[in-house]
C-alpha cells in the first residue's frame, strides 16, 4: 500500500499561505495520521454533558482502514488514575469506542511518588482525587512535616482562587518543598463556567520562588508514556511523530505540548477560549487570525468542535 501523505501537510494544504487551517470536520485530515492524543474535558465534555459529535468522530476515525489500526489515547490532565477518568466518561456517555487507552496526569504523578517512596508527602487538593494515592507506599503527612507536596486542585474550586492558598503556600517555599502539580491546567470548563485548577497553584508557587514538577501537558514526558503505550498496543511498533494528532482545547497545554513534542496541532475553539473567541453564546467560528498572532504557539488548526 501506498504511504498515505501526512496529516500535518493536509491541513497546512487546507488553509491559505501563512494561515492556519480552519477545518469543519477531521474527515479530510484523518487519512494522515495513525494516532490522534486527545484531550477529554473541553473536547469530549464540558463537565456536564458529553459533546456526542467528538465522541463518534473519534469512533470513526478508528475505524479507518490502513497501513496499521489507527488509535486514540486519551491525554487528561486529569489528576487522577486514567481507570477513574473512565468511569467518568462513561457516566458521561462518552463511547469508549472512541478511544483505545487514557493517560493522565494522574498517572504520571503516582510514577514520580513511586519513586520518592519514604519521603513524607502531603496532599492538596479535594477529597475526589484520593484515588490517586490508592495502592501506593506512601508516607503520608501533615503540611508541618512534608518533604513533598502533592496538589491536585482547590479545596473549594467554585469560590476560591489560587490567591487564597498564599499563607499556606510561603511556609513550603521557605522551607523548599516541592510541589508536584498533578494538574497543569490553570482553568478548566465546567458547563459555562471557567473553574480554576491545580496548574493556578502551582504557578502561584513558582512566583513566590517554590520548586513545582508538573506531571502533564503541556510537558514533554506524558506525550513519551502516551505514544509508549499507542506504540504497545500493536506491538511495539515505533510511529513516526508526524502521523501523531493531537487535538486539545488549550493553547498553552494542548497545542504547547504538541509543539514541544513535534507533532501536529488541532485546537477546539468551543472549549476554554470560546470566549475569547466569540463562539462562547454559540456564534460561528469567525476571523480568529488576529487571537491567533497574539498567541506564544499557533496550532496547524483550529475547529469550533470536534466532529467528523
Amino acid at each position: 500500500m501506498q504511504q498515505e501523505e501526512n496529516g500535518m501537510a493536509e491541513m497546512v494544504r487546507a488553509a491559505h499561505p501563512g494561515e492556519v487551517a480552519i477545518l469543519d470536520g477531521i474527515a479530510g485530515i484523518a487519512a494522515g495520521f495513525d494516532l490522534i492524543l486527545c484531550d477529554v474535558w473541553g473536547v469530549l465534555h464540558d463537565g456536564v454533558h458529553a459533546h456526542r459529535a467528538a465522541g463518534e468522530a473519534l469512533t470513526r476515525f478508528r475505524a479507518q482502514p490502513g497501513e496499521r489500526p489507527r488509535r486514540v489515547v486519551l491525554l487528561s490532565n486529569a489528576p487522577r488514575p486514567g481507570s477513574a477518568v473512565q468511569a467518568q466518561l462513561d457516566g458521561f456517555g462518552v463511547p469508549r469506542s472512541a478511544y483505545d487507552a487514557i493517560v493522565t496526569s494522574g498517572d504520571l504523578t503516582r510514577r514520580l511518588l513511586a519513586e520518592r517512596a519514604g519521603a513524607p508527602v502531603h496532599h492538596l487538593g479535594p477529597d475526589r482525587d484520593l484515588p490517586i494515592f490508592d495502592g501506593l507506599d506512601l508516607a503520608r503527612s501533615g503540611p508541618d512535616e512534608a518533604a513533598h507536596v502533592v496538589v491536585t486542585g482547590l479545596l473549594d474550586d467554585e469560590t476560591e482562587t489560587a490567591a487564597d492558598y498564599r499563607a499556606r503556600l510561603e511556609p513550603w517555599a521557605g522551607r523548599g518543598v516541592t510541589l508536584i502539580c498533578a494538574n497543569p491546567d490553570l482553568v478548566v470548563e465546567r458547563g459555562e463556567r471557567l473553574i480554576p485548577c491545580a496548574g493556578a497553584i502551582a504557578a502561584l508557587y513558582e512566583e513566590m520562588g517554590g520548586r513545582v514538577v508538573y506531571a502533564g501537558k503541556p510537558h514533554v514526558p506524558v506525550y513519551e508514556a502516551a505514544l509508549a503505550t499507542a506504540e504497545a498496543l500493536d506491538g511495539g511498533a515505533p510511529l513516526p511523530r508526524d502521523r501523531v494528532l493531537a487535538i486539545g482545547d488549550a493553547i498553552r497545554t494542548d497545542v504547547a505540548g504538541a509543539r514541544a513534542f513535534g507533532i501536529a496541532a488541532l485546537l477546539v475553539a468551543r472549549g476554554i477560549h470560546a470566549e475569547e473567541l466569540g463562539v462562547a453564546a454559540g456564534a460561528p467560528l469567525g476571523d480568529i487570525a488576529h487571537w491567533l498572532e497574539a498567541q506564544a504557539v499557533h496550532p496547524d488548526g483550529v475547529i469550533d468542535l470536534l466532529r467528523w
